[in-house]
């Protein structure tokens, strides 16, 4: 298994990506009234057919021809079950995916979040032409970062990779994490 949840969620947000997706939304939800953490990545991609559907659960099963397994979906479906949680998965062939998974937050078996901030820095600078909305909400506070809202303040020709730009994009994703969690290490 992977050691943090962000790790999970960059691994199967890489799949979005090489499902040609030209959107990849994650939104994280931490409530504590609810005593859930709850993770959503929805792409635009390719999508699967029903049968793909129920494969990509199987461990060992992948379309990569790198490595003989694909064990992000089953290690983040386990992760949730293992923490009082639930794990969906939809998709639609020419639609998109969209997988959810739910943790119970104060569960002794929830793996820690993670360095999330650094995952969507990592996925936004590296997979430019693709577009992310990342949102973030902490029980009623919440903040959303969407890279076609600074597409339109850069201007045409300015990328994500310029250093002023990913080190602008690095501190606003932490900077509004803190002040929207209050510096909580989930």
């Amino acid at each position: 298994m992977m050691p943090e949840l962000s790790l999970n969620i960059l691994d199967i947000a890489e799949n979005s990506v090489r499902a040609k997706s030209s959107l990849i939304e994650i939104t994280v939800s931490i409530r504590h009234a609810d005593d859930t953490l709850r993770v959503l990545i929805r792409d635009d991609g390719c999508g699967m057919s029903k049968e793909e559907l129920e494969q990509v659960q199987d461990p060992f099963y992948t379309t990569r021809t790198t490595r003989k397994v694909g064990l992000g979906i089953p290690f983040f479906r386990q992760a949730a079950l293992a923490a009082g949680g639930s794990f969906r998965m939809d998709s639609e062939k020419g639609k998109g995916t969209t997988v959810s998974a739910v943790f119970g937050l104060s569960h002794i078996d929830r793996m820690p979040l993670g360095d999330i901030s650094s995952t969507v820095y990592t996925l936004i600078v590296f997979h430019e032409p693709i577009d992310f909305r990342y949102t973030y909400e902490y029980d009623d506070r919440s903040f959303v970062l969407d890279t076609r809202d600074m597409r339109e303040m850069l201007g045409a020709g300015i990328s994500f990779q310029e250093p002023e730009v990913a080190a602008f994009i690095r501190e606003y994703l932490e900077t509004n994490k803190a002040e929207t969690d209050g510096g909580d290490e989930i």
